[in-house]
């Protein structure tokens, strides 16, 4: 069974840095993206981050790029965010998203089909 599975988050202080964790299981191949969701006071959820597995490019939404990374482990199980200079505004329940897709490179606006239950960030002092 396809399933993703989020943890890392916790509380930093503002200007800290965290890496969150998306540990992916049942997937057969590597045409999935896997993205970094966050969801909004409003309760909208906003992409932050993809990387296609099997080709490794990554693309970072440009309201983070300056500060946000996305990777993946060799075994390509694991996607990592790596979160630096953390603001308040960050703070939010993060969301880990797989879809299969035959294309290279990923987008965070797709329909994302596989989800974790979330891991909280809190960014205060």
């Amino acid at each position: 069974q396809l399933g993703v599975v989020e943890s890392g988050g916790g509380l930093v202080q503002p200007g800290g840095s965290l890496r969150l964790s998306c540990a992916a299981s049942g997937f057969t191949s590597d045409d999935y993206a896997v993205a970094w969701f966050r969801q909004a006071p409003s309760g909208r959820y906003n992409g932050v981050a993809c990387v296609k597995l099997s080709t490794g490019i990554p693309t970072i939404a440009d309201s983070v790029k300056d500060r946000f990374s996305i990777s993946q482990d060799d075994a390509k199980k694991t996607v990592f965010l790596e979160m630096n200079n953390l603001k308040p505004e960050d703070a939010a329940m993060y969301y880990c998203g797989a879809t299969y897709t035959r294309q290279r490179v990923c987008n965070v606006n797709w329909d994302y089909d596989i989800w974790g239950q979330g891991t909280r960030v809190a960014v205060s002092s």
